[in-house]
């Protein structure tokens, strides 16, 4: 199986930055598209970001897009998510995940779930 684990989560002041990361380990790292999900208190679970296997394809949620950027490094399988221009509709738990199927950025495609990692951001 594909163990994942998530770091970098801690608190930012509104409009910094965070960059949380995420290690892959125990299967072939690049055969996997890579996606990060949040959950907020009280919310469901919702997509934020994806990368496909190779690392050509990115898609965002609306809420994020320009100013969250998914990437990858498959030699050393690690895949991060950078979060600029932090709002406080932004903290959650963050989650990393994988899945060897199909494209796309659907929750229940992904079956590697990292353990999440706490981003809060004050005002």
């Amino acid at each position: 199986q594909v163990q994942l684990v998530e770091s970098g989560g801690r608190l930012v002041q509104a409009g910094g930055s965070l960059r949380l990361s995420c290690a892959a380990s125990g299967r072939i790292f690049s055969n996997y598209h890579m996606g990060w999900f949040r959950q907020a208190p009280g919310k469901e679970r919702e997509f934020v970001a994806a990368i496909s296997s190779g690392g050509n394809v990115r898609n965002y949620a609306d809420s994020v897009k320009g100013r969250f950027t998914i990437s990858r490094d498959n030699a050393n399988n690690m895949v991060y998510l950078q979060m600029d221009s932090l709002t406080p509709e932004d903290p959650a738990v963050y989650y990393c995940a994988g899945q060897s199927g199909i494209w796309t950025t659907k929750e229940n495609a992904y079956n590697y779930w990292g353990q999440g990692a706490q981003a809060t951001v004050s005002s």
